[in-house]
């Protein structure tokens, strides 16, 4: 549409004098030929020091449009069927309404650029009928997109079943959120962009009788992601497409395949681990992103209490030693083990770790990947590590006795070790190492402490309010009874900024067990677990639930995520009041 037109409409919206428009149009031009994704609206409305809505709302009283606010909409798929997915992604249009049609109502679409005569001409051609525009925001259309017609549906609606599908992957390939190349390649790409953009860290397709299921797990919870209706239709092409990606073997359907996917996305390196099961409808595959580059977490951003801190960064400074992190899986342990580190990092440190995989890249650290079909395992890994002068060592996982054996000599001959474990509880790592085979008193000499730990998602700062909570069962759950007055629970509502979720990211809850020398004894006698936590706590340990409570007192997570992610102690609970007794 030319100038002329759009400048008196902003004149009559009171959006920009003549003057102004004449100015921002030039300026507007340069950025065009520059190569911007952004629109012409959009920049007058940065210029004018407008939000997207405030602009649009203007513009749209202006115009004599209704603006609408497409969260509150529920669109039927009668509706959606009106527009093809083709135009509707292609120019950023959603039908929302439709009147009656032997009434000759128009159809209702909401644009974020009334002024684009594509766009009005590929609508008005595809409705085939009257068509009242309506405006909106460019991200809430593209969320609405999302939701009504699902990941990719543009691009499975070029699609046909006769088309050829070129599955050859190109070197060195940077995947954005426009890729054109070939259907199915673009459709994989825009699955792992949505997921990049969603935070997510795995993503998992279920292929079922009738369907094949895509899920994004966000912040630890899996969310099934609204996929077009046919996308059942091109299964065997789309798991083709990972498994050539992944250097996999595409013919070979029968049995489990792991691979990986090193790719870029807005500059920034990620490698994907890729696998394969097969399952009575097809392969299921899982990828795990993984951020490829410098650790993003010191000490202080990892949630720890002021005092669990001071005690960790004493313990992480000593000359020899094992550190060990306790946990399932996802729970942030390699995470943890890479902040210390990057903590004690300097020049006067030779620090070499054996890992499987390499998650992080650390500067001024040797990282082995450990590669078990050419033989090299933990264990002699870290046989050879000890011959490579090393002052501080990190293995990935404990995981039989071979390890933990070599690991424990290294920390008795003067080298401090970082380490992981599978436990539900910080207590607990000591009798599996001795039901490994380790001598009592071999663990008792070298393990310095044991941490535990669980990650716990955070309420969204956004639509934090406050949360009532019944008395009874917060006592129930076992919240501390004389806490419960000042207390002021919280939870989020549910915002755009965190798709309705109620929480924003996550951070960690910890339960730190200090070896002194009233545990070393328990560990060489063989006490039983709940012994030591009892022992553990009167020395001052905060279990994972107490720990969670602070995170709740401080309105940084709610109940129920506490609550979710930990077990009950009332067995330390009882230990604690019959201390007096039989035991």
């Amino acid at each position: 549409m030319a100038y002329l037109p759009l400048q008196s409409i902003l004149e009559r919206a009171g959006l920009a004098t003549p003057a102004q428009f004449r100015d921002r149009s030039a300026a507007w031009r340069k950025v065009e030929e520059a190569g911007t994704a952004e629109t012409q609206l959009a920049f007058f409305a940065r210029e004018a020091g407008l939000t997207d809505e405030q602009f649009l709302q203007k513009l749209a009283a202006a115009l004599g449009w209704p603006f609408v606010e497409l969260p509150k909409l529920t669109i039927p798929p009668e509706v959606r069927k009106k527009v093809s997915t083709k135009t509707a992604f292609q120019f950023s249009v959603i039908p929302t309404q439709a009147q009656d049609e032997q009434a000759g109502g128009p159809l209702q679409i909401a644009t974020h650029n009334p002024f684009d005569p594509a766009m009005q001409a590929a609508v008005q051609f595809d409705a085939r009928g009257p068509v009242q525009f309506a405006l909106a925001t460019r991200g809430e259309i593209e969320k609405a997109l999302k939701k009504y017609y699902g990941v990719g549906a543009e691009t499975l609606d070029e699609m046909s079943e006769d088309e050829p599908l070129d599955l050859e992957i190109a070197n060195d390939r940077e995947i954005t959120g426009d890729d054109q190349d070939a259907s199915v390649i673009k459709f994989v790409n825009q699955v792992i962009w949505e997921a990049f953009k969603d935070r997510a860290t795995d993503i998992h397709f279920e292929p079922s009788e009738d369907e094949l299921r895509i899920r994004y797990r966000i912040d630890g919870i899996l969310h099934q992601t609204p996929l077009p209706p046919q996308i059942k239709r091109y299964q065997s092409a789309l798991i083709s497409r990972i498994k050539v990606m992944s250097g996999m073997n595409i013919a070979e359907k029968r049995l489990p395949q792991d691979g990986r996917i090193n790719v870029r996305i807005k500059g920034e390196e990620i490698d994907i681990r890729v696998s394969t099961v097969p399952t009575v409808w097809g392969e299921s595959v899982s990828l795990r992103l993984l951020t490829r580059g410098k650790i993003f977490f010191g000490l202080e951003k990892l949630g720890f209490a002021k005092d669990e801190e001071d005690a960790i960064r004493d313990i992480i400074v000593k000359p020899h030693g094992i550190f060990l992190v306790t946990g399932p899986t996802g729970s942030g342990k390699s995470t943890t083990l890479y902040g210390f580190l990057s903590t004690i990092n300097s020049v006067t440190k030779r620090i070499i770790t054996i890992e499987e995989p390499v998650e992080y890249e650390l500067k001024g650290i040797n990282q082995i990947p450990v590669r078990s079909d050419i033989g090299l395992t933990f264990a002699m890994g870290l046989r050879h590590i000890l011959r490579q002068d090393p002052n501080v060592i990190m293995v990935g996982e404990v995981r039989d006795l071979e390890t933990a054996e070599i690991a424990i000599r290294a920390a008795l001959t003067g080298h401090l070790v970082f380490s992981t474990l599978h436990t539900n509880d910080a207590p607990s790592a000591f009798t599996r190492l001795i039901d490994m085979g380790i001598e009592p008193f071999l663990v008792a000499s070298s393990l310095e402490a044991v941490m535990a730990q669980r990650l716990v998602r955070t309420i969204c700062p956004h639509c934090k309010v406050p949360q009532k909570v019944d008395r009874d069962y917060l006592i129930k759950c076992g919240f501390p009874e004389h806490e419960i007055a000042s207390t002021t629970f919280l939870k989020g509502l549910g915002c755009e900024e965190c798709r309705q979720l109620g929480y924003q990211g996550r951070t960690g809850i910890h339960e730190l067990l200090l070896v002194n020398d009233a545990i070393r004894p328990l560990v060489m006698n063989r006490a039983a677990a709940s012994t030591i936590a009892m022992a553990a706590r009167q020395q001052g340990m905060r279990t994972l639930r107490e720990d969670g409570w602070r995170k709740v007192r401080a309105g940084v997570t709610t109940l129920e995520e506490v609550l979710r992610v930990t077990q009950s102690e009332e067995h330390i609970r009882s230990l604690v009041e019959d201390k007096g007794g039989a035991r």
